[in-house]
């Protein structure tokens, strides 16, 4: 099978299959991710010793924004922030620095988002909110309506798929760091993402 390359942010060559017109999916959801990511700024670079506080006031709203991609409620978002910095707080003394702590913040909140996603499909009186609407309207602000159907579209991928792709475009994090927040190979990570820009193509085809 054919495979066309496209360029992620670093410039690191993500190679997708051919089978089907990708239709500038994925620079799509780069821009849109991305231009997530620019609002919030650039993340600041653990330098030196950093206190539990030092951290909740640099990254609090990053993680909150990451958690709303993955689950789509502003307080259901805030809650699994918070969660992850009372695990932290708890596991403060077993880690070494300040990049251990964060990488500890991501693995915890992709954590209690696919928590947050179980309990939902198990409750039989849950209905989704719409993919847009029950984002507030800062996390789309700025964005175009294409933009905006794109961030729609991501949140019907499945959860892994998801996962993936808002780590490595608006997390802006390497393959050995999404393998790490997720508990997956580094091999899986690349295959995923893959898959995943497939099904969006197919998602916004059909749109």
């Amino acid at each position: 099978m054919r495979s066309r390359t496209y360029l992620r942010p670093g410039n690191v060559p993500l190679v997708v299959g051919q089978g089907e017109n990708t239709g500038g999916v994925p620079n799509r959801v780069q821009d849109t991710l991305t231009n997530l990511r620019v609002q919030d700024g650039p993340a600041p670079a653990p330098s030196g010793p950093l206190t539990l506080e030092d951290l909740y006031r640099q990254h609090r709203m990053r993680l909150v924004r990451l958690a709303l991609l993955l689950v789509d409620e502003p307080a259901t978002a805030e809650d699994v922030v918070q969660e992850a910095f009372t695990g932290l707080h708890r596991n403060w003394g077993n880690l070494r620095d300040a990049q251990a702590a964060l990488g500890y913040l991501r693995t915890a909140v992709v954590n209690g988002s696919r928590s947050v996603l179980r309990r939902r499909r198990t409750a039989r009186d849950y209905t989704p909110p719409h993919a847009v609407n029950a984002r507030s309207a800062e996390s789309l602000a700025m964005l175009t309506a294409e933009h905006q159907a794109v961030v729609a579209a991501l949140s019907q991928l499945p959860p892994r798929q998801r996962e993936v792709l808002v780590l490595r475009y608006y997390g802006d994090l390497s393959e050995a760091e999404i393998a790490e927040a997720t508990g997956i190979s580094k091999g899986t990570v690349k295959s995923t993402a893959s898959r995943a820009l497939d099904a969006l193509q197919k998602l916004m085809a059909g749109r």
